[in-house]
């Protein structure tokens, strides 16, 4: 049995915690928050030790896998203090604030022979899943581009004040969602993104992060790509549309994924699937047993921060940028 600790009890804290109430190897023992209410209640709900220190915990508790939720601007401290006392990190995404920090991170897991991985949950989601072999089969022609487009308001009043501070969160919705854009395109194709051009915004009254954001990326592969997000009031969307030379794929991430059939779409049956938080822990376990190396590895993490930081340097530049 492996033993679990949670830094940091915010929404997400909940998806990990249903996620290991229904696995046979991990047994969630204690959860960390600088909030003592929101430690409290949580650790009440799930039957946990609540603390207001993440580093007494660690201490105390000498749990086998911390799985760390707190603000970006803390994960890189967090991993050195998990590693050192020979911890194995699960690290939200995105990984840190930048490529040197992922560099630092990598190193003390190395260092401490501890596994480092990021949650990076777009490998797990069975329409993706469906999609990826869609591609490998051939079964539309040829790959020739993927539209990834996502809507959803980003500065809304829920929304926590560090999120909103480039200093804390890195960026803003490219940062936060464009992460999950990123990995889902390179990860489709198995081919890394090597170019960037961007052009970003900020019209929002709260924080000094963009708001929204159109990127034009080519992947190692030859596929061009477009990640076009906004954070400003409208309708909700996150579609990924992919373009064959027979049809097209649209890829809805946990709805399911429709393919082209005459002029119009056609839902894809999908075969059953453990949910993603479940298949995440499941290849961190077999990582830690040494039964497959990790897919979603601070190293393959790294490039999708150094995507985004080649983002930001294009925006900045308004030149295309090779990352």
């Amino acid at each position: 049995m492996l033993r679990v600790v949670i830094i940091g009890a915010g929404k997400i804290a909940g998806s990990h915690l249903k996620a290991i109430e229904q696995m046979n190897r991990l047994r969630a023992i204690a959860i960390a928050d600088v909030q003592e209410a929101r430690a409290l209640e949580t650790a009440s709900r799930y039957g946990l030790v609540a603390y207001t220190d993440y580093r007494k915990m660690l201490e105390q508790e000498r749990a086998d896998i911390a799985i760390v939720a707190l603000p970006h601007f803390l994960h890189k401290q967090a991993a050195f203090d998990c590693a050192d006392v020979g911890c194995h990190i699960l690290m939200e995404k995105p990984m840190a604030l930048n490529v040197a920090e992922c560099d630092e991170m990598i190193a003390a897991a190395e260092r401490n022979c501890v596994q480092l991985m990021v949650g990076l949950t777009q490998h797990y989601f069975r329409e993706n899943k469906m999609a990826k072999q869609i591609i490998e089969r051939g079964d539309l022609g040829k790959l020739i581009m993927i539209n990834d487009t996502r809507h959803q308001h980003y500065f809304m009043d829920t929304r926590p004040d560090w999120f909103l501070s480039k200093e804390k969160a890195g960026g803003g919705i490219i940062t936060n969602l464009g992460a999950h854009s990123v990995d889902k395109i390179q990860w489709l194709l198995d081919s890394r993104i090597h170019t960037v051009r961007a052009k970003l915004t900020h019209y929002a009254d709260r924080g000094d992060v963009e708001g929204s954001g159109c990127i034009y990326a080519m992947t190692d592969a030859g596929i061009p790509a477009t990640i076009v997000q906004s954070g400003y009031k409208g309708v909700p969307i996150n579609d990924t549309h992919l373009i064959f030379t027979e049809g097209m794929l649209k890829l809805v991430t946990g709805r399911g994924i429709w393919i082209s059939d005459n002029g119009s779409y056609r839902e894809v049956p999908l075969p059953e699937s453990a949910n993603p938080y479940i298949l995440q822990l499941q290849e961190f376990i077999d990582a830690i047993d040494g039964a497959r190396p990790l897919e979603c590895s601070g190293e393959y993490a790294r490039t999708v921060n150094e995507v985004l930081e080649g983002i930001y340097r294009s925006h900045t530049t308004g030149k295309e940028e090779v990352v």
